[in-house]
Formats: C-alpha cells, structure tokens, sequence
C-alpha cells in the first residue's frame, strides 16, 4: 500500500499547479473592488476541502466568510486546528513585478505570485498531507478542524467575532498555524513566542498659530523641539526604556532560550548587511537575536510638524505629533504599558505646550512552553520533515489572533513557518520556494502523529 509521504512525492507537479490555480485569485482584502476574487477564492477552497470529503462549511460574517472544514470525526482522539487566510496583501508597485502577481510562475525552485507564501502554500501544504492520507487510506490519528478566514490582512475582524459565537465547535488541543518563516531549509523551526505591540499617538500643542520664527522666537516653546526633547528622554544610548516600571513585568529569557537563540545561523554582521545599517545598536548583554525578538522595544514610527516643502520657512509650527509603537514581551500588558508611557510623558511635559495622548491598537505577546511536550513533538515533526535538526526561535513581530485563540479557545499555538527570509512577502516578487513546500507537507505528515503521542502524554 502506498505511504503518505510516497503519495506526496508523486503528486508533488500537480500540488504546485493546484497551488498556482489557488494563487491565480486576486484575493486582495484591503481593496473593496477585489471583494468578488476574494469570494472566489474561498468558494475554490471550499470545493478542494468537500472534493477530499472534509465536512465544509463556509459561515457568512460581517465581512469576508470564513471557512471550517473537519476530517472525519475519531472518537477519543484528541482535536488540532490549523489557522490559515486566504486573503493577500495589495501587489502593488506592479512595475517592480518580474512576472504579473497573480500569473504564478515558476522560476527555478520558486513559485513566484501574491499570496504564494503569504498564507496560500502554507496552508496548503497542510491539506494536501490531509489528501495524502485520505488518498491512501492511511488513517489519521486525531481530529483535524481546518480555519481558514479572508481578513488577516485587514486585522481579522470577522474572525474575532467568530471565535467565541463557536467557542466550543473548535475546541481543540492545540492550534497549528505555519503563516510564518524560518532561517532556511537547512534550520526549520518552531517559533515559540511572539512580541505584542502597543501604538500611541502623541500631539504637542503650542501657539495658536504658525508664529515668525524671527519676531517671536526665544519668547515661546517649539512645539517641534519640545516634541523631540521628550521622545529622546524615552531611552537611554543603548536602547533601553527609561519609562518607570517598564521592565517590570518582563520575562527573562532562561538558559536553555538563550542557547536555543545561538543556534539559529545569522550573525550579527549578517543581519547588519540585511538592515543596510552603518553599525548594529540596542541593549549591552544581549545578541542581535535576543534584541530583535525578546527585547521590548520604544519605536518613532513617524514624526510631523512645521513646514515639508521645498526651500525654508521660518516659523515656529504651533503643533507636532509623533506616531509610536512599542514592541512587548511576556508578561507585559499593552494596557499597563500605554498607561506608564503616557503618565511619563505627561510628568516631563512642560508647562510651556499642551501634550494629547491617543491610544492605539494593542497586541499581547505570546509564549508557549519551549521544553513542552507538544513543542518538543513539533520539533520532531519538522526534523523528520525538512531533513535537519529543528530549531527554538522567537519571532519579533505580531500575530495577534494567536491571543485569541488562548483566551476564546484555552489552546496553545505552534507556529510551524515554510516561509524563507527572501520570500519577500508583502513585497513585489513574492514567491514560495517549492522544495520548502515539499518538507512541509512532508512535515505535516510527520506532525499528527508525533502531537497526538504528546498530547497522551500530557493526559497520562
């Protein structure tokens, strides 16, 4: 009888044709006029996942639908969810396009289109290993719950909604989401923590109006220079938060972490050469690594006042605004966060201007247990599928569904990424590389049965 992974390797052609169909729709979410490639797009995974007899259902929102699909029910085993969207981001520049985004082509070992590595392959290397087992008759040895939604890449306001109105149809054991990257095919890894994120808007007020820089200046503040006088007391030179109580609730990173860390490939001047930066700067005792992913940040994103054309003018502008983010770790809270940043930069603000603080959106950071059983399991799964010794790493930036599904589902996420570093996605040129395709349906193949010993384990 023919084994799943024999299934893969035969079928390999048409799973890459089937994903150039998939990327073929335009799904762009951010733009109302794709709404109907959007649907299509949906409609077209619906029918894969009823074509493989999954009980499929796609469930109307506010916005674009959402797709559940279930393999057939085992009773007693344990349940897995596998997030992915089918939503893309917007492809334009068009020009700086080598071939047309949504006309995948294949150059080299790359799949090249919108949406290629940015979500469609990666969830789809999930449910063709799902085709390989139903194909062969090899039986799976839990419950799998596909969720599949079109609004990731506008902050997936259906799903939030969602979620809990069907808390208990996706209880589950544990959440797969593979929607991100990894170092390279020879160093697969699991990503085990995640940095949230808190935005703020500060506005300084000073003058009435735009005033002559000549006639008053000397006798009122720069909103401007005040501004910039207050944002350079946030830190300190080497990038350390000089907020009270920022670092408060901060999670050290342990030994075991840390030498995790070290394993992944990169080295400093690597990443330095990556960024175009003269030099590399942040926290003294810490690696470039541990600064980009375990570290809390405090980010300008956007600073504006005064006048930005051309020549000068000599004014003193009445206002400034500065838009920032702050990237968090765990335990820190984007409420305490935003509420201590705000209280410093009221106490220094002086009497000379007039300061608002806006808050803005906010994620939490997430950890799931490096050293846990279903982790140690996921390791397996990727070493059996990619060939290499897997590793632990952290991602810097944010998904904030994962949140979600902890606090709606009570369900740890493994994110299990295919993406590589140049797979430049939401830029032009994205592109999936086709032998990562291959070891992660190879991966998930190896995954089910490794998190279902582990989840016993867990119960025993």
């Amino acid at each position: 009888m023919e084994t799943p992974l024999e299934y893969l390797a035969r079928n390999e052609a048409r799973f890459i044709e089937d994903l150039r169909e998939y990327v073929r729709f335009p799904s762009v979410s951010a733009q109302p006029a794709h709404a109907p490639d959007v649907r299509a797009a949906a409609d077209w995974l619906t029918a894969r996942c009823r074509g493989l007899g999954l009980e499929t259902v796609l469930h109307a929102t506010g916005g674009n639908p959402v797709l559940v699909a279930r393999t057939p029910r085992i009773e007693g085993a344990p349940t897995f969810l596998v997030y992915g969207h089918y939503d893309v981001q917007p492809p334009e520049p068009f020009e700086l396009w080598t071939t047309p985004p949504f006309d995948p082509q294949v150059r080299g070992r790359s799949l090249f289109g919108r949406g290629t590595s940015d979500n469609k392959g990666q969830h789809l290397a999930h449910l063709n290993a799902v085709e390989a087992h139903l194909r062969t008759g090899t039986p799976l040895p839990c419950n799998l719950v596909f969720l599949i939604e079109g609004e990731e890449e506008v902050g997936s306001k259906a799903l939030y909604q969602f979620l809990p109105e069907h808390r208990e149809e996706l209880a589950c054991a544990g959440v797969i989401i593979s929607d991100n990257g990894i170092p390279g095919l020879e160093h697969p890894a699991l990503t085990y923590a995640l940095r949230g994120i808190a935005a703020i808007e500060v506005r300084i007020d000073g003058p009435s109006r735009d005033l002559h820089s000549g006639l008053f200046g000397g006798t009122v503040e720069n909103p401007a220079m005040a501004l910039c006088q207050l944002l350079a007391r946030m830190r300190d030179g080497q990038g350390r938060v000089a907020v009270p109580g920022f670092y408060d609730d901060v999670l050290p990173l342990s030994d075991y972490e840390r030498e995790q860390l070290a394993r992944i490939p990169t080295t400093a001047e690597q990443f330095r050469e990556l960024t175009g930066s003269p030099a590399l700067f942040g926290e003294d005792g810490f690696t470039s690594e541990e600064r980009r992913t375990a570290r809390p940040t405090f980010e300008i994103n956007g600073l504006t006042s005064g006048y930005q054309g051309e020549g000068s003018k000599t004014i003193i502008p009445s206002w400034a605004s500065a838009k920032l983010t702050l990237r968090l770790v765990p335990n820190q809270e984007p409420g305490k966060v935003i509420a201590a940043v705000r209280d410093h930069l009221q106490r220094l603000c002086p009497p000379t201007v007039r300061i608002t603080v806006r808050h803005g959106h906010g994620g939490e950071p997430y950890l799931v247990s490096p050293d846990g059983p279903l982790a140690q399991g996921a390791l397996k799964a990727l070493e059996a599928g990619f060939g290499h010794p897997a590793l632990l790493m952290r991602e810097g930036g944010s998904i904030p569904i994962v949140s979600a599904f902890q606090k709606v589902l009570g369900a740890d996420t493994l994110l299990l990424g295919m993406a590589l570093p140049d797979d430049n996605a939401h830029a032009p040129d994205e592109k999936f590389d086709l032998d990562a395709y291959a070891a992660g349906m190879r991966m998930a193949v190896h995954l089910w049965p490794e998190l279902t010993r582990a989840h016993a384990g867990l119960k025993s």
